[in-house]
């Protein structure tokens, strides 16, 4: 009687959604999503006088500017105003100055002394956000030098991003004046930033743009169909999708049982891309892909409920680095993975107390569905690791809101099992301005996730360390012989004000630490 009841329990996860998967989002879906209004973004040796000038500084001096018009008198009225501002030079400090020769506006930006690539491109994202509402040409130049100008113009490139494609009313124009980088070497620095940093900046565009389209616009189908776009016509790539019906046949019941209160079906999406030269087993970032998240039968309350058409922003970031690392030809072998659900309440929508099975047999008692990010991980890292077979998996997903109230905003929740795996990502986020902390993962947590009747529950009952039990859940579908590790991006995946490089909204945060990450090796 007891294997009868555990078998029917485990069927519901697998019954087919009561509407048809064809129904589309309410609303005219756009052919292209995100926005079109940037910057073009080019070098050259010399630049007219006429355009919005920002000069990079390094400390109180001016640099000599080379191929910039500015005459003495103006040098020298450009140098009383540093004095009089006190204008350092350090990094994050601006200075605007208007009225000076025929630029309209000079914009100093501070980079700090001997600048890293990474302060470079701060410094060249906070003169884009200054300059957003600014129509007129830019041009760029300053202290840092030809090689570098490929890092200034890559955080210019990430600082201008915005979404507003959906305003009709009061819509400030948009500055679409080409930013020019002037130096000394301007081929060698835009084959700099056509190589290495434009397919970066193009990938953190596709996360942001993917996390911030309403989810009556991006769902799971229409998830794949633009991460395809994106990557069409890149070499090295292949792309698999499942769809509900073959995630059934190999019985994977947590994704399709998160999805299956939602008319929109569920889909686990896989793109690998294989460099010249790189190793035979690939490494796999595996993301968290709800794409709205009401809770499910645990239903959320109103109140910021519209944030939760981020809740895939994981899986948002996966694909975006894989698009970097493939449109710049990295050397490297990775499989990036979308685990795609909308997690709605309907009265074919999994309950609280119901058992599903993952596709290694494992049972799952899920007490909470609102803790259904993990259960779609639970499948994806079992069929990532059978069918690629990957020297490592990473994870990556807005999980739990214990992260938020332990690191706030200014970290990103690490868990891991493997010490060197820990190491190389904790020095990819310092490396990328994309930071990580290291959070627990004890023996004990097993305890608290104890089912009566499955192998494991989705949720403990009480207080407790939130973020490292969701870790623990998703650990225990993964081998203890691969390295693995987690990190929970709750907190930094959305923005409630601009910083140089990440706008008010969605942040693509992980696409830049998962892409230094993969070239580290």
């Amino acid at each position: 009687m007891k294997s009868l009841l555990l078998s029917a329990c485990l069927s519901l996860a697998f019954a087919p959604t009561a509407m048809a998967q064809t129904i589309a989002g309410s609303g005219v879906i756009p052919a292209t999503i995100g926005n079109s209004a940037e910057r073009a973004i080019g070098f050259a040796a010399s630049a007219p006088a006429d355009a919005a000038l920002v000069i990079v500084m390094t400390d109180a001096a001016l640099p000599p500017l080379n191929g910039v018009t500015l005459g003495a008198g103006e040098r020298q009225a450009i140098t009383a105003a540093i004095a009089a501002a006190s204008f350092d030079g350090k990094a994050g400090s601006t200075l605007s100055l208007r009225g000076i020769g025929a630029h309209p506006r000079i914009l100093l930006v501070g980079a700090g002394v001997s600048p890293s690539s990474l302060a470079l491109a701060e410094a060249g994202g906070k003169a884009a956000q200054e300059l957003k509402s600014e129509a007129q040409p830019v041009v760029v130049a300053g202290a840092y030098g030809d090689a570098n100008a490929a890092d200034v113009a890559y955080g210019f490139a990430l600082g201008q991003y915005r979404f507003d494609r959906y305003q009709t009313v009061g819509k400030k124009t948009p500055a679409t004046g080409a930013a020019t980088f002037v130096g000394a070497n301007p081929s060698g620095a835009e084959a700099a930033f056509a190589n290495r940093w434009r397919p970066l900046a193009d990938g953190v565009r596709l996360s942001r743009d993917l996390a911030n389209e309403p989810a009556n616009v991006i769902y799971p189908e229409t998830f794949v169909t633009e991460v395809r776009k994106s990557l069409a016509g890149v070499a090295g790539v292949s792309i698999e999708v499942l769809d509900e019906a073959a995630m059934r046949k190999l019985g994977m019941g947590t994704i399709v049982g998160v999805g299956q209160g939602s008319p929109r079906g569920s889909r686990l999406l896989l793109v690998r891309y294989r460099g010249a030269g790189s190793p035979d087993a690939p490494t796999a970032f595996v993301g968290k892909g709800i794409t709205f998240d009401s809770g499910g039968l645990s239903l959320k309350p109103g109140a910021g409920m519209g944030n939760m058409k981020g809740d895939m922003s994981g899986a948002a970031s996966v694909m975006g680095a894989v698009v970097s690392l493939a449109k710049s030809r990295a050397p490297v072998h990775v499989v990036g993975v979308a685990a795609l659900a909308e997690n709605m309440p309907d009265g074919n929508a999994q309950r609280p107390g119901d058992v599903t099975r993952t596709m290694s047999g494992k049972t799952i008692e899920m007490v909470n569905a609102d803790a259904e990010g993990r259960l779609v991980l639970a499948d994806a890292n079992e069929y990532v690791a059978k069918a690629y077979k990957p020297k490592a998996i990473v994870n990556i997903a807005t999980l739990t809101g214990a992260v938020v109230g332990a690191l706030d905003n200014s970290y990103a929740g690490l868990f891991a099992r493997d010490e060197a795996l820990a190491a190389r990502l904790t020095a990819a986020g310092t490396a990328s301005g994309e930071e990580l902390w290291r959070l627990p993962l004890h023996k004990d947590y097993a305890e608290r996730m104890k089912s009566d009747i499955a192998d494991i529950r989705n949720s403990a009952t009480g207080q407790g360390p939130g973020a490292s039990l969701g870790a623990h859940f998703i650990g225990f579908f993964v081998d203890e012989a691969t390295p693995w590790a987690h990190l929970d991006i709750a907190g930094v995946n959305r923005s409630e004000k601009a910083t140089s490089l990440v706008p008010k909204g969605m942040t693509g945060f992980g696409v830049r630490l998962l892409d230094q990450f993969a070239r580290s090796e």
